[in-house]
């Protein structure tokens, strides 16, 4: 499993980065829109923070010749690991199959059926990635839709792998994960939450609690 983080912002960034496992960052127009910033410097920032972790970043483009020149654009600004996002309208298809022969990384975005995550992988997509609580707010069933992509993976050997997006909570997460995908895209709050439980920190306040009714406050001192 891949966690990577949905955001453009650098400090939640470099303040997840510290604390967590991460294998990458997502991007999209409307989450960098969001810090205001120059873009490219933005992006830049967030490269040199996160190293050559995996960074996807989505065109704007509606057109395939425009999709194709700002893929190639922001690879060459972004470098190595870096994920062009591309919608699965078909301009975005027809893409695809060009940045794939450009030898440029494509992740497949704005997924809601399986059949649009197959068309998606036989053009290139080295991910896709299905909305999942999107689907939910109009009463689909993202997991089941993440599991009817997994299935016609695996069913077809396609070596396209599943990045689970669009979560609301923790469960859809869970979910998620016990349905095979391969990696997820949250929020940093939702990351703080994975690791979050009322008896696990019960659990350590009573610890606490037990070592300083015999040795007082204080840390542990470790001789060196």
């Amino acid at each position: 499993m891949l966690y990577i983080l949905d955001t453009a912002n650098i400090n939640e960034i470099k303040r997840v980065l510290d604390m967590y496992p991460l294998d990458g960052i997502t991007t999209n127009p409307t989450i960098i829109s969001k810090e205001r910033r120059d873009f490219k410097e933005l992006l830049s920032e967030i490269r040199n923070a996160i190293g050559e972790r995996m960074l996807h970043v989505q065109t704007l483009g509606t057109e395939a010749q425009d999709i194709v020149k700002e893929g190639e654009y922001l690879t060459k600004l972004l470098g190595r690991n870096t994920y062009i996002k591309v919608p699965v309208i078909p301009e975005g298809i027809k893409a695809m199959k060009i940045l794939k022969a450009k030898g440029i990384n494509i992740t497949a975005t704005a997924v809601f059926t399986p059949q649009q995550a197959l068309v998606a992988a036989k053009s290139g997509a080295d991910f896709v990635a299905p909305y999942v609580n999107r689907l939910d707010n109009i009463s689909g069933d993202g997991v089941r839709v993440v599991l009817g992509i997994i299935e016609l993976f695996n069913k077809f050997n396609v070596s396209t792998k599943v990045i689970a997006a669009s979560f609301k909570n923790v469960q859809q997460v869970h979910k998620v994960s016990l349905a095979g995908a391969h990696a997820v895209t949250i929020s940093p709050d939702i990351y703080d939450n994975l690791v979050k439980f009322p008896l696990t920190e019960a659990s350590v306040e009573k610890f606490i609690k037990d070592w300083e009714s015999v040795y007082g406050k204080g840390k542990l001192t470790v001789d060196t």
